[in-house]
C-alpha cells in the first residue's frame, strides 16, 4: 500500500510497518540554468565580475559551483560578452545583443536547409540520369553475371601470379643489386678490421698476444677475411609448387 501525503510517500515494509521517504526537488537542467542566468543580465543591463554572478546565481536558484560553466556556455555561444578591463574580467549581455545573435543564427541555418535541399534535387535529378540504360531486363542480367565471373577469374590469376613472385625478373635485379651493396659493405669493414689490427700491431708491439686473445674473443679468428661474391641462385618456375 502507498499513501501521499503533505508531500511525503509513505510506503509499507514486509511487517506492515510505514517507512517514510521526503519527496526530492528536481534540480534545474543546463538550459534552465542558462535563461536564469540570463535573466540576470536582461533584469539589470549592467556589467559583472564573474564572483558577483556567483553570489546572484543562488537568488535564480543557480548554485555558484555551476554558475562558472554556464556562464562559459552562454560565451561560447555569443549570448553574453566577455572582456578583459585591466586585471579585471567583466560579463554583460543586453536583449538586443541576443536577439541580433539568434537572428544572424536563424539567417545561417534557413541559409544552410536552402543549400541542402538545393543539393538535395540535384542528387535526385543525377540519380535518375544514372538510372537511364540500367533498367531490369534478361541481358543486363547476363552481363552482370559475366562481369562477376571476370573478376573471379582475375582474382584467380592474380593469386596464381604471386606464387611466381619469386622469379620476377624486376624483383630478382633488385635482390642481386642489394646483394652488391651488401657485399662491398661486408669488405668494406673487414679492410678496416684488417687495418685497424695493423695499427695496433705497430703501436702495442708488446701487447701482442692479449690482442691475439681479445680478437678471438670478439669473433676475428685466423680464418677472418673477405667475403666472395657468389651467383645468386635461380629457381625455375616449373619447380615451384603448384
Amino acid at each position: 500500500m502507498e499513501d501521499r501525503t503533505k508531500g511525503q510517500l509513505e510506503i509499507h515494509d514486509i511487517f506492515g510497518l510505514p517507512i517514510c521517504f521526503l519527496s526530492k526537488k528536481r534540480g534545474l537542467s543546463l538550459e534552465e540554468k542558462r535563461e536564469k542566468m540570463l535573466q540576470i543580465f536582461y533584469e539589470s543591463q549592467d556589467f559583472f565580475l564573474l564572483k558577483e554572478l556567483e553570489k546572484s546565481g543562488p537568488k535564480k536558484g543557480v548554485i555558484t559551483q555551476s554558475v562558472k560553466d554556464v556562464i562559459q556556455s552562454l560565451v561560447d555561444d555569443d549570448l553574453v560578452s566577455k572582456d578583459k578591463i585591466g586585471t579585471s574580467v567583466y560579463f554583460w549581455s543586453l536583449p538586443s545583443c541576443a536577439g541580433n545573435q539568434l537572428r544572424n543564427v536563424y539567417h545561417k541555418l534557413e541559409s544552410d536547409l536552402q543549400s541542402s535541399k538545393k543539393r538535395h534535387v540535384e542528387l535526385v535529378d543525377q540519380c535518375e540520369v544514372l538510372k537511364k540504360g540500367r533498367e531490369e531486363s534478361d541481358e543486363r542480367e547476363q552481363a552482370l553475371a559475366d562481369l562477376k565471373a571476370v573478376e573471379l577469374k582475375h582474382k584467380e590469376l592474380k593469386e596464381e601470379l604471386g606464387k611466381y613472385a619469386d622469379n620476377d625478373p624486376a624483383a630478382v635485379e633488385a635482390m642481386r643489386e642489394a646483394i652488391e651493396v651488401s657485399h662491398a659493405a661486408a669488405n668494406r669493414w673487414t679492410d678496416n678490421i684488417f687495418t685497424l689490427r695493423q695499427w695496433c700491431s705497430n703501436n702495442f708491439p708488446q701487447a701482442k698476444e692479449q690482442l691475439e686473445n681479445m680478437y678471438k674473443e670478439i669473433g676475428i679468428t685466423d680464418d677472418f677475411d673477405y667475403l666472395e661474391l657468389a651467383p645468386l641462385p635461380l629457381r625455375a618456375v616449373g619447380d615451384l609448387e603448384p
